[in-house]
């Protein structure tokens, strides 16, 4: 092997980083990070101690790891907003990924909201060097449409946060939402925010 190049990882050292990884997503989301503990994830993933040390160099490692990973699915809704769509269609679309989202991510949405009440001490970077430009371009974008009379006049910030509370909710807090409604929300809460956004939106 040339040197400096580095060794490609087996398929079990591979297999194995992501058994560990979707355990430590599960505990994480659960517990938090100061809630969580090196034992617990190891427990989740039918691995020792000393094995989950041989690939990270600690919970912190881990930890990082899954919010650099979920960073680019986080994106990727917003992203996908065309500044050269039909205003109402486009934004109704971010609503129904996000909501998308909430039922096939909780575990990173969880993940993502623990983070984030913390202080976000180990996301900030990207929170600043990634979310914001995007944040600012696509909240330009709604501003524009706006402006030519496509949706109704209100504030671009606070419509993407109404937009990720009323959908990220039925994520974080996913327990209470189903006892409340008895069942899976998801198929309601969709009509529902269509309505609600489209009457907010239109001119």
């Amino acid at each position: 092997m040339p040197e400096g190049t580095e060794k490609k990882p087996s398929r079990i050292q591979m297999r194995n980083r992501s058994l560990i990884l979707d355990a430590a997503l599960d505990v994480f989301s659960v517990h938090g990070f100061r809630g969580t503990t090196l034992d617990q994830i190891a427990e989740a993933a039918g691995l020792s101690k000393p094995n989950i040390l041989y690939y990270f160099s600690g919970k912190e490692e881990i930890h990082v790891t899954l919010l650099n990973q979920l960073m680019e699915t986080w994106l990727d809704p917003l992203v996908e907003m065309d500044a050269d769509g039909d205003p109402l269609e486009e934004l109704l679309a971010y609503v129904q990924r996000k909501l998308d989202m909430a039922r096939d991510l909780p575990r990173e949405s969880r993940l993502f909201a623990g983070e984030i009440i913390q202080g976000a001490p180990r996301m900030l970077p990207h929170l600043e060097a990634g979310l914001k430009p995007l944040f600012d371009e696509k909240c330009a974008v709604i501003q524009r449409w706006i402006d030519e009379g496509k949706l109704a006049p209100v504030d671009p910030r606070h419509l993407v946060f109404s937009i990720w509370s009323t959908t990220q909710h039925y994520a974080d807090f996913d327990t209470q939402v189903r006892v409340l409604m008895g069942g899976d929300p998801h198929d309601s809460a969709r009509q529902y925010l269509v309505q609600l956004f489209s009457r907010l939106l239109t001119p």
